[in-house]
């Protein structure tokens, strides 16, 4: 196994304690956002294969790919890390984004490279040819909106607005016209001009949800006046603790990006409150947005971010369009689906609809005592949880894994080779290095001090 260094990104929505903390950085008042375990060409992390011999990421895949990421791993996705693996920490919310899927990547990749826009340009929304989902794991309180909720519970929020964009948008989605109102008013020509060819064979619902997305992205920094000031005072009136999470969300991005109109977006979202512990998967094409909080967060192995509001970055609201999903969906919970084969002992495994990758969060304990988190999931989930708690089930073994100590100490072995990594530290383990455990540290004169938590970034298999 060899040492990999993650490679920090300083956007403006990052904590200035967070991350700092974990990485045993400096708090010098500047934001730090993200830390990458990358294998993206434009990032690529640094991993030590001997003492003093240090080499990319990629390249030293491109080396030794079946020893380092396995044949499976190389036959279907080629001699490339498959997933992108971030610690991220969010102080203020980030941007309304969506991210493409296959064929809308490839396609804005080679547009972009014909038109001569540099890899590294501000304005470069597609940075690569790859779909890209994400799954976000809660190592502290996280908030969210993802995806579209339901046209009643969007409108029931932006009834509440007494805003005029409010009051648009609730006549896009379908409403019948407020009594200031006139019917047949409203025109939204321009939304139905920048739908994608798909919209033709769309359900109305779909139809009336991008018009009332358009709406507020498009919106200028004039129509956006007096927004906090009614939110505040939607929030007031708000009877159920979901629709007061959506105005909180909204209230908080407002706040930090005022003349944004963007963040009524968020009324129409499901908002999302998660625990350590807990997670959601977003698809592409989901519109999404992070609001506090800090995360293990994996995706594809691509950087492709559209983006629609509440940014200070470049902005591509016709291609997000045209890459959007107006599907009403809850949130995925990856944790949830088939449980019986992801929970085992002290670790939780999260695994998504995706080929790519997969998480696992961990405790070790050499006092043996209790993981609050894995109680919470036993209580939510029940005794099938309680069951599956005391059965033993492998790591992934066959494909690249990234293990990275997120509190105390922690023991990471494989079939020829062990680490003893403390937080924020994090080793490369090769496909050909097997088996992989994570134990205690242990300490016969202190064993109160054997404990730690770690993250396992591989591939499902």
């Amino acid at each position: 196994m060899f040492s990999i260094g993650p490679v920090p990104k300083r956007y403006a929505w990052g904590s200035k304690t967070q991350l700092q903390g974990l990485f045993s950085l400096p708090a010098n008042g500047e934001p730090l956002a993200e830390m990458w375990f990358s294998g993206h060409e434009e990032s690529p992390s640094e991993v030590t294969l001997t003492p003093g011999v240090h080499m990319p990421l990629p390249q030293a895949i491109r080396n030794a790919p079946d020893m380092m990421v396995g044949p499976i791993c190389s036959e279907r996705f080629g001699p490339v890390l498959p997933y992108l693996f971030k610690v991220i920490s969010a102080r203020i919310p980030l941007s309304m984004q969506v991210h493409p899927v296959g064929f809308q990547a490839r396609a804005g990749f080679n547009a972009e490279n014909v038109a001569g826009v540099p890899l590294d340009s501000p304005v470069r929304s597609f940075k690569d040819v790859n779909e890209k989902s994400e799954m976000v794991v809660a190592l502290t309180s996280f908030q969210a909106s993802v995806g579209f909720a339901s046209r009643a519970f969007a409108l029931r929020n932006l009834h509440a607005v007494d805003h005029p964009l409010a009051r648009r948008m609730e006549c896009a989605l379908g409403s019948r016209p407020r009594h200031d109102e006139r019917p047949g008013e409203a025109d939204f020509s321009e939304a139905d001009s920048r739908m994608p060819i798909a919209s033709v064979v769309w359900p109305t619902s779909h139809i009336r949800t991008f018009r009332a997305f358009h709406e507020a992205i498009a919106a200028s920094a004039d129509q956006a006046s007096g927004l906090p000031e009614a939110l505040a005072h939607a929030r007031e009136s708000a009877t159920s603790s979901k629709c007061r999470m959506a105005f909180d969300h909204a209230i908080a991005a407002a706040q930090a990006f005022p003349g944004d109109a963007s963040v009524l977006t968020l009324l129409m979202m499901n908002p999302v409150s998660l625990d350590e512990g807990d997670s959601v998967f977003i698809p592409a094409g989901t519109p999404h947005a992070y609001i506090q909080g800090t995360g293990a967060e994996i995706m594809t192995n691509s950087d492709n971010v559209l983006r629609a509001g509440m940014t200070v970055k470049h902005r591509d609201i016709d291609n997000l369009l045209q890459c959007l999903n107006c599907a009403s969906v809850g949130p995925i919970d990856p944790s949830d689906a088939r449980l019986g084969t992801f929970i085992m002992r002290d670790i939780v495994f999260y695994r998504p609809p995706a080929d790519e990758f997969m998480l696992a969060y961990g405790h070790v304990d050499g006092a043996r005592r209790p993981w609050p988190i894995l109680d919470s999931m036993v209580q939510r989930y029940g005794r099938l949880a309680d069951y599956m708690k005391a059965t033993h089930q492998p790591l992934p073994h066959r494909g690249p894994r990234v293990v990275l100590c997120t509190e105390g100490r922690v023991l990471c072995r494989s079939e020829r080779d062990s680490r003893a990594l403390a937080a924020g530290e994090a080793v490369f383990v090769p496909a050909d290095e097997g088996w992989l455990s994570v134990d205690a540290v242990r300490d016969a004169a202190k064993p109160e001090d054997s404990s730690g938590s770690f993250i396992v970034a591989s591939t499902p298999f």
